[in-house]
């Protein structure tokens, strides 16, 4: 909901404002100084530089690369779409580190002029310099490929320059002759006061966790799979995952104060554990208890560490020490917390138990096949269970409309996914399972189309197609915030309308059973009375958010087909319960015949 609003551009630097074409022609040349090349965004980056290195051309004058400054970008916005360009001084040496909230410059060979400011477009949410280092905070995460591209051009002035480009939909990363420059990993001298924006620890948790550990990856093979699921059972009731550390136990050795790294939206605490030592990880409800044997630690403790964590304390035990992290949020057996284990580095004894704290962290685990399975919804009888006539049985399917939200030239929401997209994704799932499952399902689209050219028609025609017969009508959104409040919207919310006495109802089912699957953080029920596709349908209604593209965390679970499947079997499932009990426009039970 809310699509485009987030994704408008604010006044530029230098005072550049509107589209880059619009702004200015392109200054960038491709080939000899004296010619420029006609269009930057649709013509490939040429560079002379070597893929191997991260230099400018040399200099003979060392007293001039002394001088050199870097920073003061111009910057410029096209939709969604924002490019910062930097000029490079002869001698400068740079690379660059894709992470969790933004794209990290390291510079060499200049000194980097300290500033921090308001947004430089829609997608470089802050602008950070200073220290060697330049950072351009984006309000959705990037990979090594995706959210950003990079790469090297000239001026007709001879000038050489590095030209970023950012956005949710880009793809593509570094040009091939940059490539070279990329950093995967925190260099081992990153002090820990440093790590609010690095990238993760090595590629194997880079889908999984934040970053926010400051050592190198192993360079030894890759990291073991992460840690086993908790039980898709008992939400309820605290559940346990424990492990234990590699190597012969050291009896008692001591526990290191926690390692904290803070990234958008999420916390990593980091605890290394002495070899042999075991531990045993249980969510109570707002903190989640680390049980450890095989160590020892004085009582100590540490306050307001993070939004997502908001105090820990060591308490002796008699084999060891219990860790407790106190959450800002509530905690579940699969939600609100990740953890792994990662083995020793090179000349290390240590693993390192890295447990991650954020709301919007959701259940990511495959559902088995025999999951992925809606049971059977009997035809439809009335009230007193008078069956329906043999010859019309095959009209007695219970009917329901699903509605992708958005579609054609209307993409919704754009963040870390194209709302239309996943909705459309989404719906065809839940038709597959409900169809399985003897329902009759109707989609207001089955492709990437709108209704009609005006959104109000769109609206209304999506709302009319709960005609006489159709017992329920469901609408499929993708949530979003601005920029600027992004880290306060995660999870799922269900919107009803009075439209119809049993909406609510049809709402609560809808949301109770999509929260149960997917863990995900639950925003409760919502009444919207300007909703028109809830407003102007004559059925019991309901529309479901069923994340937030503008949450860090929350946008990488609207990327996960895990995620996904759970998000449809909680549809399904709740729809075939409103079927099952009455929540429906006839007011009619189901039973078997």
């Amino acid at each position: 909901m809310k699509p485009r609003a987030i994704l408008l551009s604010s006044s530029l630097l230098c005072g550049v404002t509107g589209s880059w074409a619009g702004a200015q022609t392109d200054p960038f040349q491709r080939i000899a100084p004296a010619q420029v090349a006609p269009n930057l965004r649709n013509t490939p980056p040429a560079t002379s530089s070597p893929a191997v290195t991260a230099k400018a051309p040399a200099v003979s004058n060392p007293a001039s690369a002394a001088g050199a400054t870097f920073g003061n970008p111009r910057t410029s916005s096209d939709g969604s779409q924002t490019r910062v360009v930097f000029d490079l001084p002869p001698g400068v040496n740079y690379t660059l580190a894709p992470t969790f909230g933004g794209l990290r410059l390291d510079v060499q060979g200049a000194r980097v002029l300290p500033a921090v400011s308001a947004p430089l477009g829609a997608s470089v949410s802050e602008y950070r310099a200073g220290g060697g280092q330049v950072t351009l905070v984006t309000p959705f995460p990037l990979s090594l490929t995706d959210g950003w591209r990079a790469s090297e051009a000239t001026v007709a002035a001879g000038t050489r320059v590095l030209i970023l480009e950012f956005g949710p939909t880009l793809a593509g990363g570094a040009s091939p002759s940059l490539r070279a420059l990329v950093h995967t990993s925190v260099p081992a001298s990153t002090p820990a006061a440093t790590l609010a924006l690095t990238a993760p620890v090595n590629t194997v948790l880079a889908d999984q966790l934040p970053p926010g550990d400051a050592v190198p990856p192993p360079p030894r093979g890759s990291l073991p799979p992460p840690a086993p699921a908790l039980p898709n059972h008992d939400t309820e009731k605290p559940s346990a995952l424990a492990g234990q550390a590699q190597g012969a136990a050291q009896t008692g050795a001591p526990l290191g104060a926690p390692r904290v790294g803070k990234n958008p939206g999420m916390t990593r605490v980091v605890l290394d554990l002495p070899p042999g030592a075991s531990y045993r990880l249980v969510p109570t409800g707002v903190a989640l208890r680390v049980e450890l044997t095989g160590v020892s630690a004085a009582a100590l403790a540490g306050q307001n560490v993070s939004p997502e964590v908001r105090a820990w304390r060591y308490e002796p035990t008699a084999g060891g020490v219990n860790v407790t992290l106190l959450t800002g949020t509530p905690l579940t057996g699969r939600s609100g917390w990740r953890a792994q284990l990662v083995p020793p580095l090179e000349g290390s004894d240590r693993s390192r138990l890295a447990i991650d704290f954020s709301p919007a962290l959701a259940d990511l685990t495959p559902l088995a096949p025999r999951e992925q399975v809606v049971a059977a919804v009997p035809p439809l009888q009335t009230l007193r269970g008078t069956a329906l006539l043999a010859s019309f049985a095959t009209m007695a399917q219970p009917r329901v409309v699903i509605d992708p939200g958005h579609g054609g030239h209307d993409p919704g929401a754009v963040g870390s996914i194209v709302e239309k997209q996943v909705t459309l994704d989404v719906a065809l799932r839940v038709r597959d399972l409900l169809r399985a499952a003897g329902v009759d399902v109707v989609l207001t689209r089955d492709s990437d189309r709108e209704l009609h050219p005006s959104k109000a028609s769109d609206l209304n025609m999506r709302a009319a197609m709960g005609t006489p017969g159709t017992q329920l009508f469901l609408s499929i959104h993708v949530n979003a915030m601005p920029p600027q409040n992004a880290l306060r919207g995660y999870g799922v919310e269900t919107w009803w309308n009075p439209n119809h006495p049993l909406s609510s109802n049809f709402a609560a089912l809808i949301e109770k059973n999509v929260v149960s699957v997917t863990g995900a953080f639950p925003q409760g029920l919502k009444s919207g009375r300007s909703l028109a596709v809830l407003r102007n349908s004559r059925i019991p209604a309901a529309l479901i958010e069923i994340g937030y593209t503008s949450h860090p965390v929350d946008g990488l679970n609207l990327k996960d087909t895990n995620y996904l499947d759970r998000v449809a079997l909680g549809i399904a499932q709740g729809i075939r319960e409103a079927l099952m009990t009455g929540t429906t426009a006839s007011g009619a039970v189901l039973g078997a015949k």
